[in-house]
Protein backbone atom coordinates (compact mmCIF):
# COMPACT_ATOMS: atom_id res chain seq x y z
CA UNK A 1 0.00 0.00 0.00
CA UNK A 2 1.10 3.27 -0.79
CA UNK A 3 0.62 6.91 1.38
CA UNK A 4 0.91 9.78 -1.40
CA UNK A 5 1.78 13.28 0.46
CA UNK A 6 2.27 16.65 -1.05
CA UNK A 7 5.24 17.19 -2.07
CA UNK A 8 5.84 20.00 0.50
CA UNK A 9 5.20 17.84 3.58
CA UNK A 10 8.01 16.44 5.26
CA UNK A 11 8.56 12.74 4.66
CA UNK A 12 8.69 12.75 8.52
CA UNK A 13 4.84 13.63 8.67
CA UNK A 14 4.02 10.73 6.24
CA UNK A 15 5.59 7.80 7.99
CA UNK A 16 3.46 9.49 11.30
CA UNK A 17 0.31 9.52 9.46
CA UNK A 18 0.58 5.73 7.58
CA UNK A 19 1.59 4.90 11.90
CA UNK A 20 -1.51 6.20 12.95
CA UNK A 21 -3.30 4.45 10.53
CA UNK A 22 -1.61 1.08 10.63
CA UNK A 23 -4.98 -0.59 11.80
CA UNK A 24 -6.72 0.31 9.13
CA UNK A 25 -3.89 -0.64 6.46
CA UNK A 26 -3.26 -3.90 7.59
CA UNK A 27 -7.47 -4.88 7.14
CA UNK A 28 -7.21 -3.56 4.02
CA UNK A 29 -4.18 -5.25 3.04
CA UNK A 30 -3.98 -8.35 0.79
CA UNK A 31 -2.38 -11.68 1.14
CA UNK A 32 0.94 -11.68 -1.18
CA UNK A 33 1.75 -15.01 -0.55
CA UNK A 34 0.45 -18.26 -2.36
CA UNK A 35 -1.51 -21.05 -1.17
CA UNK A 36 0.33 -23.58 -1.09
CA UNK A 37 -0.33 -27.95 -1.41
CA UNK A 38 -0.94 -29.18 2.05
CA UNK A 39 -1.07 -26.28 3.44
CA UNK A 40 -3.19 -26.70 6.79
CA UNK A 41 -6.38 -24.53 6.73
CA UNK A 42 -7.34 -23.36 10.16
CA UNK A 43 -8.17 -26.72 12.61
CA UNK A 44 -9.81 -29.40 10.20
CA UNK A 45 -8.42 -29.00 6.55
CA UNK A 46 -5.83 -29.34 4.23
CA UNK A 47 -5.36 -27.84 0.97
CA UNK A 48 -5.55 -30.36 -2.61
CA UNK A 49 -4.71 -28.64 -5.76
CA UNK A 50 -5.76 -31.55 -8.37
CA UNK A 51 -4.84 -30.70 -11.89
CA UNK A 52 -7.32 -32.11 -14.64
CA UNK A 53 -6.67 -33.28 -17.99
CA UNK A 54 -10.75 -33.81 -18.77
CA UNK A 55 -11.94 -30.70 -17.46
CA UNK A 56 -11.44 -26.83 -18.57
CA UNK A 57 -13.20 -25.38 -15.21
CA UNK A 58 -12.02 -24.64 -12.22
CA UNK A 59 -13.91 -25.82 -9.25
CA UNK A 60 -13.21 -25.91 -5.57
CA UNK A 61 -15.05 -28.36 -2.96
CA UNK A 62 -14.66 -28.31 1.09
CA UNK A 63 -15.00 -32.02 2.23
CA UNK A 64 -14.16 -33.65 5.42
CA UNK A 65 -10.59 -33.14 6.44
CA UNK A 66 -10.09 -31.60 2.92
CA UNK A 67 -10.32 -28.44 0.16
CA UNK A 68 -10.10 -30.12 -3.55
CA UNK A 69 -9.54 -27.40 -5.96
CA UNK A 70 -9.36 -28.58 -9.78
CA UNK A 71 -8.19 -26.69 -12.69
CA UNK A 72 -7.52 -27.33 -16.18
CA UNK A 73 -3.77 -28.63 -16.42
CA UNK A 74 -2.74 -26.02 -18.82
CA UNK A 75 -2.58 -24.36 -16.09
CA UNK A 76 -0.53 -24.07 -12.61
CA UNK A 77 -1.51 -24.09 -9.04
CA UNK A 78 -0.24 -20.16 -8.79
CA UNK A 79 -2.49 -19.08 -11.51
CA UNK A 80 -4.70 -16.07 -9.88
CA UNK A 81 -7.88 -17.66 -10.77
CA UNK A 82 -6.77 -20.86 -9.17
CA UNK A 83 -6.16 -19.03 -5.60
CA UNK A 84 -8.89 -17.37 -6.24
CA UNK A 85 -10.75 -20.48 -6.00
CA UNK A 86 -8.39 -22.08 -3.27
CA UNK A 87 -8.95 -18.88 -1.11
CA UNK A 88 -12.88 -18.86 -1.42
CA UNK A 89 -12.84 -22.75 -0.49
CA UNK A 90 -10.16 -22.01 2.52
CA UNK A 91 -12.72 -19.24 3.83
CA UNK A 92 -15.91 -21.78 3.09
CA UNK A 93 -13.48 -24.97 5.60
CA UNK A 94 -13.21 -21.73 7.83
CA UNK A 95 -16.59 -20.75 8.28
CA UNK A 96 -17.78 -24.23 8.79
CA UNK A 97 -15.06 -24.83 10.83
CA UNK A 98 -16.20 -22.08 13.07
CA UNK A 99 -20.01 -23.02 13.21
CA UNK A 100 -19.03 -26.42 14.40
CA UNK A 101 -16.74 -25.44 16.95
CA UNK A 102 -17.03 -21.64 18.22
CA UNK A 103 -20.61 -21.62 19.65
CA UNK A 104 -19.74 -24.91 21.84
CA UNK A 105 -16.65 -22.81 22.81
CA UNK A 106 -17.95 -20.07 23.65
CA UNK A 107 -21.00 -21.69 25.48
CA UNK A 108 -18.09 -24.26 27.64
CA UNK A 109 -16.62 -20.94 28.63
CA UNK A 110 -19.44 -18.32 29.56
CA UNK A 111 -21.37 -21.98 31.77
CA UNK A 112 -17.58 -22.19 33.77
CA UNK A 113 -17.57 -18.79 34.44
CA UNK A 114 -20.88 -17.97 34.93
CA UNK A 115 -22.05 -15.77 31.98
CA UNK A 116 -24.92 -15.41 30.02
CA UNK A 117 -25.83 -13.80 26.03
CA UNK A 118 -28.29 -13.94 24.11
CA UNK A 119 -27.26 -15.35 20.93
CA UNK A 120 -24.10 -16.16 18.74
CA UNK A 121 -23.52 -15.80 14.63
CA UNK A 122 -20.43 -16.67 12.93
CA UNK A 123 -19.43 -13.68 10.10
CA UNK A 124 -16.07 -12.45 7.98
CA UNK A 125 -15.14 -9.56 9.33
CA UNK A 126 -12.49 -7.15 8.08
CA UNK A 127 -11.18 -5.71 10.92
CA UNK A 128 -12.38 -7.39 14.32
CA UNK A 129 -12.60 -10.77 15.70
CA UNK A 130 -15.27 -10.49 17.45
CA UNK A 131 -18.24 -8.71 19.08
CA UNK A 132 -20.96 -7.78 21.37
CA UNK A 133 -23.68 -5.18 21.55
CA UNK A 134 -25.85 -3.88 24.59
CA UNK A 135 -28.27 -6.92 23.83
CA UNK A 136 -25.99 -9.56 24.69
CA UNK A 137 -26.09 -10.74 20.97
CA UNK A 138 -21.94 -11.82 20.21
CA UNK A 139 -20.45 -11.96 16.78
CA UNK A 140 -17.15 -14.19 16.03
CA UNK A 141 -15.08 -13.93 12.95
CA UNK A 142 -14.53 -16.78 11.49
CA UNK A 143 -10.68 -16.43 10.47
CA UNK A 144 -10.45 -17.03 14.29
CA UNK A 145 -9.89 -20.86 13.43
CA UNK A 146 -6.16 -19.79 12.14
CA UNK A 147 -5.33 -18.47 15.62
CA UNK A 148 -4.15 -20.67 18.40
CA UNK A 149 -6.70 -22.11 21.05
CA UNK A 150 -5.58 -19.71 23.65
CA UNK A 151 -6.19 -16.88 21.31
CA UNK A 152 -9.70 -18.08 20.39
CA UNK A 153 -10.53 -18.60 23.90
CA UNK A 154 -9.57 -15.17 24.56
CA UNK A 155 -11.20 -13.46 22.08
CA UNK A 156 -14.54 -15.52 23.51
CA UNK A 157 -13.99 -14.48 27.10
CA UNK A 158 -13.29 -10.65 25.75
CA UNK A 159 -16.78 -11.13 24.45
CA UNK A 160 -18.50 -11.97 27.00
CA UNK A 161 -16.60 -9.51 29.56
CA UNK A 162 -18.42 -7.76 27.19
CA UNK A 163 -21.63 -8.62 28.33
CA UNK A 164 -21.23 -7.42 31.37
CA UNK A 165 -19.09 -4.08 30.53
CA UNK A 166 -19.19 -2.90 27.19
CA UNK A 167 -15.98 -0.47 27.31
CA UNK A 168 -12.82 -1.32 27.14
CA UNK A 169 -12.41 1.04 31.11
CA UNK A 170 -10.35 -0.39 33.93
CA UNK A 171 -13.42 -2.45 35.60
CA UNK A 172 -13.36 -3.96 32.20
CA UNK A 173 -9.79 -5.20 32.48
CA UNK A 174 -10.09 -6.24 36.07
CA UNK A 175 -12.71 -8.41 35.42
CA UNK A 176 -10.91 -9.96 32.49
CA UNK A 177 -8.12 -10.34 34.74
CA UNK A 178 -9.77 -12.31 36.73
CA UNK A 179 -11.26 -14.43 34.15
CA UNK A 180 -8.66 -14.89 32.26
CA UNK A 181 -5.25 -14.02 34.72
CA UNK A 182 -2.67 -14.07 31.13
CA UNK A 183 -5.07 -11.88 29.50
CA UNK A 184 -2.62 -9.06 28.79
CA UNK A 185 0.36 -11.29 27.70
CA UNK A 186 -2.18 -12.67 25.36
CA UNK A 187 -3.45 -9.71 24.25
CA UNK A 188 0.43 -8.71 23.29
CA UNK A 189 0.51 -11.78 21.02
CA UNK A 190 -2.74 -11.21 19.47
CA UNK A 191 -1.08 -7.82 18.04
CA UNK A 192 0.94 -10.34 16.17
CA UNK A 193 -2.43 -11.45 14.36
CA UNK A 194 -4.93 -9.82 11.65
CA UNK A 195 -8.61 -11.07 10.37
CA UNK A 196 -7.27 -11.91 6.85
CA UNK A 197 -6.74 -15.61 5.24
CA UNK A 198 -3.23 -17.02 6.52
CA UNK A 199 -0.57 -18.00 3.53
CA UNK A 200 2.58 -20.23 4.33
CA UNK A 201 4.36 -16.67 5.68
CA UNK A 202 1.96 -15.68 7.85
CA UNK A 203 1.51 -19.23 8.92
CA UNK A 204 0.74 -19.93 12.75
CA UNK A 205 0.98 -22.01 15.36
CA UNK A 206 -2.01 -24.85 15.12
Amino acid sequence: MRVTIPAWTPYQAGVQFARSRMTWINSHRQPSGLLQPGQAIGKAHHLRFAPQTTSQRISSRVLAGQIVVGYPSSLDAGDSRVQNAARAASVRALRRQAEQLLPQRLADLATRHGFSYTSVSIKQLKSRWGSCDKSKHIVLNLYLMQLPWQCIDYVLIHELIHTRVLHHGPDFWQQFTLVLPTAKQIRRQMADYQPVLFVPEQALEK
